[in-house]
């Protein structure tokens, strides 16, 4: 039996498109300049939550505001449940930013590169499930699965890559991601390594022009800079530190957007490192002796919410899992369940050595490292001897004991739980490894039934609370900074990891 979509979804994806479509009544504008990290590289293939990516790229698939999928380089698909095949029917007047017609081969050469495990992609655990990628001709592609992955079409909205440039060349250091070339409504201009990404606006783009000229990619690493820069007009977007958004508040000339993030923080634990090998077991203990809300109303004043899993900004989560709430008398009864004592200065030990270890911040990221001192002062007063550390080259993930993580995803459940906390799979940077996590993990991309899915993703929410990979504090809003000048920012969206999505419908701004 196949499901074909309909006339209705076509009509959908028009008005998905019309985010892009033109409008020349309106006289186009000038220049975002938009406070932003740095790069090594615009590689969406291989990296994530790159910012940059949707303006110089499409992908088949695409969200709306809703966070819902729409059609974008593919006009409609189709899915055949007998051969579990999806076959995708793509646009005809799309080109590259080199007037090259985008094509099939495109869509293939990109999805096989990220399956290749010499490549090294993180992003590679969403398409493990394809078995045949074929191309049926210049405008038509299919992928026949192994298995069901009824997040699919979630993963189609990744950014496809040119055959004609890359074919050959090697996915993680090619010139190319330092100079790359897109089918998206904005094309690159030049990079100056440590200063800008500067880009403009796509006049060709198949979904119609956006609106605004160009977009200035400032690099500002510095939090507290970006704040100072929007004061004096080097910026007019960026992201802030909710600290620093309170002085933008009700100031005439600016616009503060409090925008919903799935993006959580915590402490990721190392298990590749020997202490947790070892330690493990502890960790439901060290989770009771946190105090999320002194962290949530300190470090970010209240904007966001208490963290206990990986799925609370989503329609699959699962509210009666246990929460850790700060509870020392429930941490110290974990401690001593698991043989552990506290010595003469109130310090636990366990075999004789104290429970000690140190807590990562990246050096860029002002919240992380307010939160990694709060909680090493919290985890020092429950008797842990627990250091906060902000390495000056940078972390080392091999290396390291712990660190503040940021992670999450506004898309579907299976994004950012299957191939962060899956045995051995790409972005599963704490070497976590449960059985029952990882089948439950697979039953619930196989089945397109919300009631199984729904079960199957509790379980998983039990069991990883049960054996927790992270110490969940809180989930952060994404605190965002414009001049009011610029129209049409979209306040309501739910968005990712490093509050990336802002852009999903840029080519409706407008300069006033």
């Amino acid at each position: 039996m196949k499901k074909i979509i309909s006339l209705f979804v076509v009509f959908i994806m028009l008005l998905g498109l019309s985010a892009c479509s033109a409008d020349n009544a309106k006289k186009t504008s000038d220049t975002i300049i938009y406070g932003s990290g740095d790069y090594t590289r615009i590689n969406p293939a291989m990296d994530e939550h790159g910012e940059i990516n949707v303006l110089i790229f499409d992908g088949l698939t695409d969200h709306d505001g809703k966070n819902e999928i729409i059609p974008r380089l593919a006009e409609s698909w189709e899915y055949d449940e007998t051969s579990m095949t999806y076959t995708f029917h793509l646009a005809k007047n799309v080109k590259w930013h080199d007037g090259v017609p985008f094509s099939a081969e495109d869509v293939k050469f990109t999805i096989e590169a990220i399956m290749d495990e010499q490549n090294g992609s993180e992003n590679a655990p969403n398409y493990e499930d394809v078995e045949e990628i074929r191309v049926i001709d210049e405008h038509t592609v299919s992928f026949r699965l192994s298995a069901p992955n009824y997040a699919f079409l979630e993963y189609m909205t990744m950014a496809i890559l040119p055959k004609h440039l890359l074919e050959g060349r090697n996915m993680q250091e090619d010139e190319f991601f330092r100079a790359p070339v897109g089918t998206g409504p904005y094309k690159f201009v030049s990079w100056e390594k440590g200063q800008s990404i500067v880009l403009e606006k796509n006049n060709e783009y198949f979904a119609g022009p956006a609106k605004i000229n160009k977009i200035i990619f400032k690099i500002v690493e510095d939090d507290n800079a970006k704040a100072l820069q929007l004061q004096s007009g080097e910026l007019n977007l960026a992201q802030v530190t909710p600290k620093d958004s309170e002085n933008f508040k009700n100031k005439d000339g600016y616009r503060l957007y409090d925008m919903k993030t799935s993006d959580y923080r915590g402490i990721l634990y190392n298990f590749w490192n020997e202490y947790w090998q070892k330690n493990a077991d502890i960790i439901p203990a060290i989770n009771y002796a946190v105090n999320r809300e002194e962290i949530l109303n300190a470090v970010i004043l209240g904007y966001g919410e208490l963290g206990y899993g990986p799925l609370q900004r989503n329609v699959y989560n699962y509210d009666g899992v246990e929460k850790y709430s700060f509870d020392l008398a429930k941490s110290a009864a974990a401690f001593e369940a698991a043989g552990c004592t506290k010595d003469s200065e109130g310090f636990w030990t366990r075999n004789g050595e104290r429970i000690s270890f140190t807590i990562n911040a990246t050096p860029s990221d002002q919240v992380r490292i307010d939160m990694a001192q709060i909680v090493a002062q919290q985890l020092r007063a429950a008797g842990l001897d627990v250091k906060a550390n902000v390495p000056a080259g940078g972390i080392d993930w091999g290396g390291q004991e712990c660190c503040i993580i940021g992670w999450g995803s506004p898309f579907d459940a299976d994004d950012h739980t299957y191939k962060v906390f899956g045995t051995d799979k790409g972005a599963n940077y704490s070497g976590y490894s449960n059985e029952l996590v990882d089948s439950y993990l697979t039953a619930a991309r196989q089945t397109n039934v919300p009631a199984e899915r729904a079960e199957a993703y509790k379980q998983f929410q039990l069991e990883l609370a049960k054996t927790p990979a992270y110490t969940f504090f809180c989930y952060i809003d994404a605190m965002y900074v414009a001049n009011a000048g610029i129209k049409g920012i979209n306040a309501d969206t739910v968005l990712g990891h490093h509050g990336v999505g802002i852009f999903w419908n840029v080519c409706d701004w407008v300069i006033e």
